[in-house]
């Protein structure tokens, strides 16, 4: 089969063909139908996160999964083979960006009935990331004035979407396409971050959900309420720095979780949709790799293995 690999870090990933894995007990073989691009894959790839995930070489790239059951392992119960699943891997195993992957049993979730099963793939992480920032850390509620960056970005589009099912007022930095698709995900204010500092646009929001890190961490502190709450999700902030103004900010440290999954998953079938920029062929994964580094998408990339 067909995966993509590096050798060590720092590699131009690139596609080999290798033996077809086999499940081991409480595990799964999953046919992929589709494995979403993240930016944590170019982080794993640069070793920017060995840290946290070190990994084996070679290393086949890719947490986020969806696809066929075909083979169980043993001691795996309340699946069949056919059923169509989702799943976010490990990182430290990767495995998505391949013909097949080995999945564990208690990682995987039913994929939704009314979209495309490649498509569901694309919320495996920034869905369940979104939900984890809007609901477990900022726990926001309806009436609150929001300001999540990157609206029609990965994560920016789903915290967008589930923060207005939960009745909070809206507000989104965006550019170019982007500001059409913001508004039509349900924005109630699209700010144009290219047409001049967002500060000087916004006061009093209770929260912020930041997708992109950086100079714009500082500048949000200018827009949130006295005891207000930043949410950073690209990299830890400096929280000493919100302490003195009389904020809190939080890092967003993303871990899968079945159960979060599940629920996201869930809302597939509901109000919440996947926005997609584009479907490439596995053989394509390095330029969907450069194209993600350079900012371009909006909303997932994902892959599709032409497996015959």
């Amino acid at each position: 089969m067909r995966a993509v690999q590096i050798a060590r870090y720092g590699d131009t990933p690139t596609v080999h063909d290798v033996e077809q894995p086999f499940p081991g007990p409480g595990e799964v073989l999953v046919r992929v139908t589709g494995a979403a691009t993240n930016p944590l894959d170019l982080k794993i790839t640069a070793g920017y996160m060995h840290d946290f995930f070190p990994v084996q070489f070679p290393y086949t790239l890719g947490t986020d999964v969806s696809g066929t059951i075909t083979a169980l392992g043993d001691t795996v119960h309340g699946w069949n083979v056919g059923d169509p699943v989702v799943a976010r891997l490990d990182p430290s195993d990767g495995g998505a960006y391949a013909e097949f992957a080995v999945v564990p049993a208690d990682q995987l979730v039913h994929a939704p009935t009314s979209i495309p099963l490649f498509l569901a793939a694309g919320a495996a992480t920034a869905a369940a990331t979104a939900w984890q920032a809007i609901t477990e850390i900022a726990d926001i509620h309806a009436g609150q004035r929001v300001l999540i960056h990157a609206g029609a970005g990965g994560v920016g589009s789903f915290a967008l979407q589930m923060a207005r099912t939960l009745h909070a007022h809206v507000i989104t930095t965006a550019s170019g396409p982007g500001l059409h698709i913001a508004h039509d995900l349900g924005a109630d204010e699209v700010i144009d971050h290219t047409s001049g500092p967002f500060g000087s646009q916004l006061a009093d929001i209770d929260v912020v959900i930041d997708t992109v890190g950086g100079a714009v961490e500082e500048q949000s502190l200018d827009v949130l309420r006295h005891g207000g709450l930043l949410v950073a999700v690209p990299m830890p902030p400096d929280t000493d720095r919100a302490s003195a103004r009389g904020m809190r900010a939080e890092f967003l440290f993303h871990a899968s979780d079945p159960q979060r999954l599940a629920t996201v998953i869930g809302m597939l079938d509901g109000d919440i949709r996947v926005l997609l920029d584009q479907t490439l062929d596995l053989d394509e994964a390095p330029q969907a790799l450069q194209y993600l580094a350079a900012g371009h998408a909006k909303g997932k990339v994902i892959l599709i293995p032409q497996t015959p």
